[in-house]
Order: C-alpha cells, then sequence, then structure tokens
C-alpha cells in the first residue's frame, strides 16, 4: 500500500497525499501568519485602542519570542513522533491544540483585561506546543513520499511549499483586514477557523490519501527496550509540560517578572547551545556511520548560514511591518490599506515563482546541471541583502525628511520580491536537504534542528525588529544596514566552502 501511495502521480505528477499535506500545512500557515503580523500592532497599540500598550522593543521581543520558540517546539516535537507518537498521530495532534490556542486568543477579548490578557498567552503557549508537533513531522512525511529521492522530491517540496504560501497569503489579508478594521480579537479568531478546516480535512482523509506513512515509529528489535524508550519519552513529555504550566502560572499571576528583552537575549546563547549540544550527542553516542557523520555535519552548516537567513527575513513582522505602519504611503485609489496586508506581498510572489521554481529544479536535472544545496543557500543569502540594501534607501529618504515623508510602498514590495527569491532558493531546498540528508531514525529531529535555525533567526530578528519607531527615526537606516551587510559576509563564506561541502555530499541523491 505504501508503494502504491509513493508511485501515485495524480495531483500534478506527484502522489495524491501531497495535496492533502499541501491542504493541511496551508490552513496550518493560515492561521500562523494570520495572526503573527496583527501581534506586534495589537500589543504596542494604546489601552484605549483596545491593545496591550506595551513598549514597541518590548512588543515586538514577544514576537520574536514566540515565533522563535514555536520553530524551538518542533525539535521536542520531532523526537515525540519518532519514538512515541508516530508522524501521523502527532499532526492530529498538534492541529488540536494550534486550534485551542487560536480559541484561547480569541475570546480573550471578552473576559476581561487580566483575564483576558493571560487567556492570551495560553493561546499563544498552545499554539507554540501544537506546531512544534505539526510542522516538522509533516514535512518529514513529504519527504516519505519520495523514497527515490532526487530532483522530483526537490520539485514537491517547492510545491508544498506554494502551499504553504498560498495559506500565508489569504490568512494575512483576512486577518489583517478583520484585525485592523474590525476588532483585534475577529482577526485572531479568524486565523483559528482556518486550522480548523485543516484539522477536519487530515482528520478524514489521512487513512485513504497517506495509506501506512507516518503511521509507526522506528522501533528497536528488543521490545523491552523499545517499551523503556516510549516510557522515558512520554514521561519526558508530562514532566515538560507540568513544568511549563507551573512557570505559567506563576508568570500570569505576577509571582515571577518577565522581561522580554533578556529573556530573547538568554534565549539566543540557549538554543545556539542546543544545537551544539544536539550535534555533539548524536556524533558521539548516535552510531552513525562515516557516511552519516559527514552528512549530519553538512546539515550543522546548512543549520549556521539558514539561522542567518531567517535572522533578516523574519524581520517582516517586526521592522518591516512598523515601517510598512509607520513610513510607507499606503493610500491607494482613496483606500488606506492595512499595514498587515504588506505581510502577503512575499506569499503572492512565492505563489508566483514557486511553480517556476519547481520546473527550473527539473529542467537543470535534465540538463545534468546540479547546484549544490550550499550553493544554492548562497544565491539565497545574496537576494536577500539586495532585499534589505533597498531599505536602507527607503529608511534614509525618511530620516533625510525628518520622519515626515511617507515613502512609496515599492520599497516594500521590491525588498519582498528579492527577499522571497532568496527565499525559494534556501528553504524549500533545505527541507528536502534535511530529508536527504538526515540520519533514518532522526529524521524527525533532524526537521525540528532545521526548525531550530528557524527559531534562533526568528529571535534574533524580534530583538532588532523593535528599534523602527517613528520617534527614533535616525536608527531605522542601521537596522537595515546592518542586515545587508551580515547577508553579503555570509555569502561570501559560504561560497568559499561549497567545494568540500559537495564532496560530503558525494553520494546523497
Amino acid at each position: 500500500m505504501s508503494t502504491a501511495v509513493t508511485n501515485d502521480r495524480s495531483f500534478f505528477g506527484h502522489p495524491k497525499g501531497l495535496g492533502l499535506l499541501f491542504a493541511t500545512e496551508m490552513w496550518e500557515r493560515f492561521s500562523y501568519y494570520g495572526l503573527r503580523p496583527l501581534l506586534v500592532l495589537f500589543m504596542a497599540a494604546a489601552l484605549n485602542e483596545g491593545g496591550f500598550g506595551l513598549e514597541r522593543t518590548q512588543a515586538s521581543a514577544i514576537v520574536g519570542i514566540y515565533a522563535a520558540s514555536v520553530y524551538l517546539a518542533s525539535l521536542p516535537g520531532g523526537w515525540i513522533a519518532d519514538r512515541w507518537l508516530g508522524l501521523r498521530r502527532a499532526i492530529l495532534i498538534g492541529a488540536v491544540l494550534i486550534t485551542g490556542g487560536h480559541l484561547a486568543i480569541g475570546v480573550s477579548g471578552f473576559a476581561g483585561a487580566g483575564v483576558g490578557k493571560s487567556f492570551f498567552f495560553l493561546g499563544l503557549v498552545l499554539i507554540v506546543l501544537g506546531t512544534g508537533l505539526l510542522k516538522p513531522n509533516i514535512s518529514a512525511i513529504v519527504g516519505d513520499l519520495y523514497p527515490e529521492g532526487g530532483a522530483r522530491r526537490d520539485a514537491g517540496f517547492s510545491i508544498f511549499y506554494m502551499g504553504i504560501n498560498t495559506g500565508a497569503f489569504i490568512g494575512q489579508l483576512v486577518t489583517g483586514y478583520l484585525g485592523e478594521r474590525v476588532s483585534w480579537h475577529w482577526g485572531f479568531g479568524a486565523a483559528g477557523i482556518g486550522m480548523a478546516c485543516g484539522l477536519v480535512g487530515f482528520w478524514l482523509l489521512g487513512k485513504r490519501l497517506l495509506g501506512p506513512i507516518g503511521e509507526d515509529i522506528v522501533r528497536n528489535p528488543d521490545a523491552v527496550v523499545q517499551a523503556k524508550q516510549e516510557s522515558m519519552v512520554r514521561n519526558s513529555t508530562f514532566g515538560g509540560l507540568g513544568l511549563l504550566a507551573l512557570v505559567f502560572v506563576l508568570a500570569t499571576s505576577g509571582v515571577i517578572t518577565v522581561d522580554p528583552l533578556q529573556i530573547g537575549s538568554a534565549m539566543t546563547f540557549i538554543l545556539v547551545g542546543i544545537a551544539v549540544a544536539f550535534f555533539a550527542y548524536i556524533f558521539a553516542f548516535g552510531e552513525l556511520t562515516t557516511d552519516e557523520k559527514k552528512r549530519s555535519a553538512v546539515i550543522f552548516v546548512l543549520f549556521v548560514f539558514a539561522a542567518i537567513f531567517w535572522a533578516a527575513f523574519e524581520q517582516a513582522p517586526t521592522s518591516l511591518q512598523l515601517f510598512a505602519n509607520d513610513f510607507t504611503d499606503r493610500n491607494i485609489l482613496g483606500f488606506d490599506m492595512p499595514a498587515t496586508w504588506f505581510q502577503s506581498v512575499n506569499s503572492a510572489f512565492i505563489i508566483v515563482f514557486s511553480p517556476v521554481f519547481a520546473a527550473m529544479w527539473v529542467w537543470l536535472a535534465k540538463k545534468n546541471i546540479d547546484l549544490s544545496s550550499p550553493t544554492k543557500f548562497s544565491m539565497g543569502l545574496a537576494f536577500a541583502g539586495v532585499g534589505f540594501l533597498l531599505m536602507v534607501f527607503a529608511a534614509n529618504k525618511v530620516v533625510a525628511s525628518g520622519g515626515t515623508v511617507l515613502v512609496s510602498p515599492w520599497w516594500l514590495i521590491m525588498s519582498y520580491m528579492f527577499q522571497t527569491i532568496g527565499e525559494l532558493f534556501l528553504s524549500p531546498v533545505g527541507l528536502s536537504s534535511m530529508t536527504k540528508l538526515s540520519p533514518r531514525r532522526y529524521v524527525g529531529q533532524m526537521m525540528g534542528i532545521w526548525f531550530l535555525a528557524a527559531s534562533v533567526g526568528n529571535l534574533v530578528a524580534g530583538l532588532v525588529g523593535g528599534h523602527v519607531d517613528p520617534s527614533k527615526v535616525e536608527q531605522t537606516p542601521a537596522v537595515f544596514s546592518g542586515t545587508a551587510i551580515a547577508l553579503f559576509v555570509s555569502t561570501a563564506i559560504l561560497l568559499a566552502m561549497v567545494v568540500p561541502i559537495r564532496k560530503m555530499m558525494a553520494n546523497v541523491k
């Protein structure tokens, strides 16, 4: 039955299961990206405007911590799926948690100021936990649909990536309009409805379209050892949840004080330490073959440069969102466009360019032209650098006017276009590389490592992004120029490493 599923080509030349995963991820991204751009505006909005009235640096840091935690949760989420739940059950439970989280945020506006804030942050915590179970494991199942590997798998991930951005595009338009024009909580609630649609679809169609793929776990031949492993994962999971619940109660009750900026700074070092410790562990105790060690070393290199890319790219909901809100002319033919709608520009470009990139990889393969993963990563970093270089010019125009001039929306649109091209060179290729390079028994955890890179990037972006402020307009160009320089330097370093990395990937299909 598994062979019948993977050999199927009825979904645009790909297995029908890809269509289900496309739809599930589309609705999950509808909810996630629909919520995310509202957060910094909502938390920074004055109390009389329905917001929390936080300082911009604090609001941006919270968004960074939230987004970082979403991706960080992918690491234990992959481990739990690999060793206990299986990929499919993990995805289903994750979808339930995400739906519940959006419900909590949606009703927080009706619960009063104090209790409502507790519901709001509880909702964020539930979304973090649910996304940690869903996101790495749904990507791992996409990889399992292509056991033969090769360019067809890269093309499949590009199509899957188009599904991600279809949801993001629609979600940000719907929730952005409702949140900015009707009520913050109407926008939050709409995001939850989207996730509920994805949950129902996966629950009803998973067995028929995916067969047995993702149902089982990698088992130890010794049943006693296997039972002990599952018990350890289960007890660790419940223990971690109990500790998280205790911290949440202490924070919301005011027993402990939470400073988002201090937490964000500390988390940067912790997350990098987690990655280093994970790779050190699997190299020392993971019983890897020589070839698997080489592949894992390549994953570590890609992790570092992916984190740098995401630290720039994920300024979209912070620095770029605030720039759109404060310094961009949003009047289009008399219609004052919601600032959050600029977040959909990236998704629109992804939808347009994804089929082009998918076809390009297949065409290059037919011509025996094989761009290695580090080469594609380098190109991704360079294009993103161009995007932020454009924003330096836009920010300088604002500074020259003393903050009184609103710049053309084309600055942001063109910046997002170059960032999108960079994303398409890096992100779907990175997802595919994780499934190709990972030792089979660590595939879920390696997908978690890929999302840990995004976690580090989101955290850094949140800490940086709050420095776009109309009361401190002079610091805006430095935010964008520093980002552009970091991207261009990283491009040069990675290009210098392409040849040795290609040798380490010699046997990878």
